[in-house]
């Protein structure tokens, strides 16, 4: 066929269309012989969100498939390491008493804003009308599936910084603004982004205990802590909609905000809220305040992490995952799935108010490669294990106060130092006083020359001062004292 990829493209969104025959199990298979720009082959899972959620069904896939190097090992997946225990001192221990304390009073008033929050959405607070928000029977519209690999080193130098800004270039352009063309160097006078617009997103959460995929039977069982089925929460992140100057401004506005999402236990709340919800008053009461949420909401966003190294599906290499996801009340889905050492977005979109999805794509991939090219530019690698260093400096230094264990110690130390400080100006005082006495020595020998130079006013005083040159004197009458007197000092 002429286009493959667009045929691809029209088949999943047109299955979409058709409802899951509920009298068979809710999963299917289809598996598509078509050659297009990414694979041989392409093959489409459609499984019911009632199944499982993605970290449950990603891990059955991955659990059906074997590394490419080695056909009877399961792949490997990347585990959060702990930072390990270690001994610290009386002092060091109450300094971190005291951040932990600190630290648990942030978390309970975050968690109690982000619920409030949580419940006016629920209520009554919508998102501000926009270019990437869906109107009402959005969830009924078939929708574009388009998916786009990347660099997942790119993504490990600029961190979470390539969504905001990529939607932003995309908002930007679907209001007239062209001043994102040129990389976010200029703004133009022509912004018709309204000034206080409210856009947030959806972020689905996976409340799983970090597990290889080995774990996989472990979390079928019905014991299992990790359970099987969907074990995810929400965490409503806001959007700062603007045009900045400097293309990192993106990067640390996304820093902040997410950073201080993650201080708060919004996620395990609606989880629990959800699941009393639905024991409580049921499914139907469960699933309209689900749908009221993502209503008034703009998109969603969700990751899941993907295998270290290739892998093959029953003998077939895998070139790349792409998960997504279809029913919700949103114009906009993005999910983000990583694969060695690869990234695939792939985007949901409902072509009635986004209808160049290829656009979005690659707004968001041109988006990472600026933001890419001003770190590089700048030398901010360096300069941030520069910075690294400095500030280990700085904490072993900190840390050496807090971990002596007697005030006998800190008296020492602060004698050694007052010590070392008196000595200086012991040594400043000897200078002081040579200079001294040798500015004396000379006001001595001058005074001795005016002496005896008086009745005689042609009498050269530099031969009684060894320090002038006797070549320098003036021969001139009246002059020659003046002169001599001035150069003694000059040369003194």
């Amino acid at each position: 066929m002429e286009n493959p990829d667009q045929f691809i493209e029209d088949y999943i969104s047109y299955i979409t269309t058709n409802p899951m025959d509920y009298s068979k199990p809710l999963w299917e298979v289809h598996l598509l012989n078509v050659k297009t720009s990414d694979a041989e082959a392409v093959g489409v899972f459609r499984i019911h969100h009632s199944i499982g959620d993605g970290a449950s069904l990603i891990s059955l896939l991955l659990a059906c498939t074997r590394k490419t190097s080695d056909t009877e090992a399961l792949p490997t997946i990347p585990v959060q390491k702990r930072g390990g225990s270690s001994t610290a001192t009386a002092g060091w221990f109450c300094w971190w008493l005291l951040l932990a304390i600190w630290s648990a009073i942030r978390l309970i008033w975050n968690t109690i804003a982000d619920l409030v929050t949580f419940l006016a959405t629920v209520l009554f607070l919508k998102d501000t009308e926009n270019p990437l928000k869906g109107g009402p029977g959005v969830e009924l519209v078939p929708k574009r599936f388009v998916h786009r690999t990347i660099g997942l080193d790119d993504i490990k130098l600029v961190k979470n910084a390539m969504n905001m800004i990529g939607l932003l270039r995309y908002v930007a352009g679907s209001a007239g603004d062209k001043s994102m063309q040129n990389g976010g160097a200029k703004h133009e006078s022509n912004n018709t982004l309204p000034k206080k617009l409210r856009l947030r997103a959806a972020i689905l959460v996976n409340l799983r205990p970090t597990t290889g995929i080995q774990a996989l039977a472990d979390m079928m069982a019905k014991e299992s802590k990790g359970g099987w089925g969907n074990w995810i929460g929400y965490i409503l992140l806001p959007f700062t909609i603007a045009l900045q100057n400097d293309p990192l401004d993106y990067i640390r506005v996304a820093k902040a905000t997410i950073d201080r999402r993650k201080h708060s236990l919004e996620a395990f709340c609606t989880f629990s809220t959800a699941k009393f919800v639905l024991y409580t008053f049921g499914a139907k009461v469960a699933a309209a305040i689900a749908h009221r949420v993502l209503s008034n909401t703009t998109m969603a966003f969700s990751n899941v992490v993907g295998p270290l190294e290739e892998i093959s599906f029953y003998g077939h290499p895998m070139a790349y995952l792409a998960p997504s996801v279809y029913g919700h009340p949103h114009a906009l889905t993005i999910h983000f799935q990583s694969y060695v050492n690869k990234m695939t977005f792939c985007v949901a979109v409902d072509p009635n108010v986004i209808p160049d999805p290829h656009l979005l794509c690659k707004d968001i991939e041109e988006s990472l490669k600026v933001i890419k090219d001003c770190v590089v530019e700048r030398g901010l690698i360096e300069d941030d294990a520069a910075q690294l260093a400095t500030d280990w400096d700085r904490i072993k230094w900190y840390q050496s106060q807090f971990t002596m264990t007697t005030n006998r110690e800190r008296i020492d130390r602060i004698e050694s130092e007052l010590g070392e400080m008196q000595d200086k100006i012991q040594h400043m005082e000897l200078g002081i006083n040579d200079k001294l006495a040798h500015i004396e020595a000379t006001l001595s020998k001058l005074a001795d020359s005016i002496n005896t130079s008086k009745g005689s006013p042609s009498i050269n005083i530099q031969a009684d001062l060894p320090s002038i040159d006797n070549n320098t004197a003036s021969s001139q009458p009246g002059r020659e004292n003046s002169e001599g007197v001035a150069n003694t000092f000059s040369l003194e």
